[in-house]
Protein backbone atom coordinates (compact mmCIF):
# COMPACT_ATOMS: atom_id res chain seq x y z
CA UNK A 1 0.00 0.00 0.00
CA UNK A 2 1.43 3.45 -1.28
CA UNK A 3 2.02 5.91 1.59
CA UNK A 4 -0.86 8.59 2.09
CA UNK A 5 -0.15 12.21 1.70
CA UNK A 6 0.75 13.77 4.85
CA UNK A 7 -0.22 17.30 4.18
CA UNK A 8 -3.55 15.50 3.93
CA UNK A 9 -2.59 13.34 6.95
CA UNK A 10 -1.78 16.37 9.32
CA UNK A 11 -4.67 18.38 8.03
CA UNK A 12 -6.88 15.61 9.02
CA UNK A 13 -5.21 14.72 12.24
CA UNK A 14 -5.72 18.68 12.79
CA UNK A 15 -9.39 18.59 12.26
CA UNK A 16 -9.92 15.37 14.78
CA UNK A 17 -8.08 17.09 17.08
CA UNK A 18 -10.17 20.16 16.57
CA UNK A 19 -12.66 18.16 17.56
CA UNK A 20 -11.72 15.98 20.36
CA UNK A 21 -10.76 19.87 22.49
CA UNK A 22 -13.91 20.98 22.01
CA UNK A 23 -15.22 19.92 24.88
CA UNK A 24 -11.74 19.77 26.62
CA UNK A 25 -13.20 23.49 27.81
CA UNK A 26 -15.45 21.68 30.14
CA UNK A 27 -13.00 20.57 33.28
CA UNK A 28 -12.93 16.83 33.87
CA UNK A 29 -15.65 15.83 31.96
CA UNK A 30 -14.21 17.52 28.39
CA UNK A 31 -10.73 16.09 28.47
CA UNK A 32 -12.72 12.34 28.97
CA UNK A 33 -14.83 13.36 26.22
CA UNK A 34 -11.99 14.66 23.95
CA UNK A 35 -10.10 11.31 24.69
CA UNK A 36 -12.75 8.85 23.83
CA UNK A 37 -13.66 10.44 20.64
CA UNK A 38 -9.51 10.12 19.84
CA UNK A 39 -9.43 6.54 20.94
CA UNK A 40 -12.41 5.58 18.53
CA UNK A 41 -12.65 8.45 16.02
CA UNK A 42 -11.45 5.54 12.86
CA UNK A 43 -15.23 3.30 13.80
CA UNK A 44 -17.71 5.71 16.28
CA UNK A 45 -19.51 7.63 13.03
CA UNK A 46 -19.32 4.39 11.04
CA UNK A 47 -20.29 2.43 14.02
CA UNK A 48 -23.57 4.91 15.09
CA UNK A 49 -24.63 5.78 11.99
CA UNK A 50 -23.75 2.71 9.38
CA UNK A 51 -22.79 5.28 6.68
CA UNK A 52 -20.73 3.48 4.46
CA UNK A 53 -18.55 7.60 4.19
CA UNK A 54 -16.93 6.66 7.16
CA UNK A 55 -16.26 3.48 7.03
CA UNK A 56 -13.06 2.75 8.54
CA UNK A 57 -12.22 7.05 8.77
CA UNK A 58 -12.45 9.67 10.89
CA UNK A 59 -14.32 12.82 10.58
CA UNK A 60 -11.22 14.25 9.14
CA UNK A 61 -10.06 11.28 6.88
CA UNK A 62 -13.22 11.48 5.37
CA UNK A 63 -12.78 15.23 4.89
CA UNK A 64 -9.12 14.39 3.18
CA UNK A 65 -10.11 11.50 1.45
CA UNK A 66 -8.37 9.50 3.73
CA UNK A 67 -8.77 5.74 4.82
CA UNK A 68 -7.48 3.20 7.60
CA UNK A 69 -6.66 -0.35 6.37
CA UNK A 70 -5.78 -3.37 7.73
CA UNK A 71 -2.16 -4.10 6.64
CA UNK A 72 -3.29 -7.98 6.44
CA UNK A 73 -5.98 -7.64 4.07
CA UNK A 74 -9.51 -5.80 3.55
CA UNK A 75 -11.99 -5.23 6.76
CA UNK A 76 -13.86 -3.03 8.74
CA UNK A 77 -11.78 -1.29 11.46
CA UNK A 78 -14.17 -1.78 14.74
CA UNK A 79 -14.01 -0.17 18.09
CA UNK A 80 -11.36 -2.15 19.12
CA UNK A 81 -8.69 -1.77 16.01
CA UNK A 82 -9.70 1.98 16.63
CA UNK A 83 -8.37 1.94 20.15
CA UNK A 84 -5.42 -0.10 19.64
CA UNK A 85 -4.37 2.38 16.89
CA UNK A 86 -5.21 5.57 18.81
CA UNK A 87 -3.62 4.56 22.62
CA UNK A 88 -1.04 7.23 21.59
CA UNK A 89 -2.60 9.41 20.84
CA UNK A 90 -4.74 9.77 23.88
CA UNK A 91 -2.31 9.16 26.44
CA UNK A 92 -1.99 12.81 27.01
CA UNK A 93 -5.63 13.72 26.96
CA UNK A 94 -6.02 10.94 29.56
CA UNK A 95 -3.27 12.43 31.91
CA UNK A 96 -5.03 15.74 31.38
CA UNK A 97 -8.00 14.08 33.37
CA UNK A 98 -6.54 15.22 36.84
CA UNK A 99 -6.86 18.76 37.33
CA UNK A 100 -4.09 21.23 37.55
CA UNK A 101 -1.00 19.03 37.45
CA UNK A 102 -2.74 16.77 34.93
CA UNK A 103 -3.13 19.28 32.49
CA UNK A 104 1.05 20.34 32.81
CA UNK A 105 1.75 16.15 32.15
CA UNK A 106 -0.46 15.58 29.48
CA UNK A 107 0.03 18.40 27.52
CA UNK A 108 3.93 17.13 27.87
CA UNK A 109 3.44 13.32 27.40
CA UNK A 110 1.40 14.75 24.02
CA UNK A 111 3.93 17.07 22.72
CA UNK A 112 6.86 13.95 23.34
CA UNK A 113 4.42 11.11 22.24
CA UNK A 114 3.52 13.41 19.19
CA UNK A 115 6.68 14.50 18.22
CA UNK A 116 7.59 10.54 18.28
CA UNK A 117 4.66 9.97 15.81
CA UNK A 118 5.37 12.59 13.41
CA UNK A 119 9.07 10.95 13.39
CA UNK A 120 8.02 7.78 12.66
CA UNK A 121 5.24 8.97 9.80
CA UNK A 122 7.41 11.20 8.11
CA UNK A 123 10.77 8.23 8.50
CA UNK A 124 8.71 4.80 7.94
CA UNK A 125 8.32 3.76 4.31
CA UNK A 126 4.68 3.47 4.80
CA UNK A 127 4.14 6.22 6.81
CA UNK A 128 2.95 4.23 9.60
CA UNK A 129 2.92 5.50 13.39
CA UNK A 130 3.67 3.68 16.50
CA UNK A 131 -0.11 3.55 16.64
CA UNK A 132 -1.03 2.06 13.08
CA UNK A 133 2.18 -0.72 14.08
CA UNK A 134 0.06 -1.56 17.77
CA UNK A 135 -3.09 -1.51 14.89
CA UNK A 136 -1.64 -3.44 12.05
CA UNK A 137 -3.28 -0.72 9.99
CA UNK A 138 -1.92 1.93 7.88
CA UNK A 139 -3.68 5.13 6.50
CA UNK A 140 -4.27 5.34 2.63
CA UNK A 141 -5.48 7.56 0.17
CA UNK A 142 -8.78 6.78 -1.25
CA UNK A 143 -10.78 8.60 -4.49
CA UNK A 144 -13.12 10.86 -3.37
CA UNK A 145 -16.79 9.63 -3.80
CA UNK A 146 -19.62 11.66 -4.92
CA UNK A 147 -22.36 11.41 -2.08
CA UNK A 148 -25.64 10.20 -3.17
CA UNK A 149 -27.28 13.90 -3.39
CA UNK A 150 -24.71 15.00 -5.25
CA UNK A 151 -24.94 12.12 -7.78
CA UNK A 152 -28.70 12.95 -8.37
CA UNK A 153 -28.04 16.90 -8.42
CA UNK A 154 -25.73 16.02 -11.49
CA UNK A 155 -28.05 13.65 -13.04
CA UNK A 156 -29.00 14.59 -16.63
CA UNK A 157 -30.94 13.56 -19.28
CA UNK A 158 -28.78 10.93 -21.73
CA UNK A 159 -28.08 12.65 -24.87
CA UNK A 160 -27.11 11.12 -27.71
CA UNK A 161 -23.53 9.76 -28.23
CA UNK A 162 -20.61 11.15 -29.99
CA UNK A 163 -21.16 8.65 -33.19
CA UNK A 164 -24.83 9.55 -33.56
CA UNK A 165 -24.29 13.11 -32.93
CA UNK A 166 -21.72 12.79 -36.36
CA UNK A 167 -24.40 10.81 -38.32
CA UNK A 168 -27.49 13.48 -37.69
CA UNK A 169 -24.99 16.21 -38.54
CA UNK A 170 -23.84 14.11 -41.75
CA UNK A 171 -27.49 13.54 -42.69
CA UNK A 172 -28.50 17.23 -41.79
CA UNK A 173 -25.15 18.04 -44.31
CA UNK A 174 -25.55 16.01 -47.15
CA UNK A 175 -29.90 17.63 -47.13
CA UNK A 176 -28.64 21.13 -47.19
CA UNK A 177 -26.12 20.18 -49.86
CA UNK A 178 -29.08 18.53 -52.19
CA UNK A 179 -30.61 22.25 -51.86
CA UNK A 180 -28.00 24.01 -52.93
CA UNK A 181 -27.53 21.80 -56.01
CA UNK A 182 -30.97 22.24 -56.70
CA UNK A 183 -30.74 25.73 -56.69
CA UNK A 184 -27.81 25.88 -58.46
CA UNK A 185 -29.10 24.14 -61.52
CA UNK A 186 -31.90 26.16 -61.61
Amino acid sequence: MAKADLVKRFLAALIDGVIASVPGVIPVIGPIVGAAYILTKDAVVYELTQNEDFRNRSIGKKIMNLEVALVGGEGTIDWAISIKRNIPLAIGMVIAIIPIVGWILGAIAALIIGAIEIILVLTDASGRRLGDKFGETQVIEVAPQESPAEAAATDHPPTASAPQAEEAEETDTSGEEDEEEDRTES
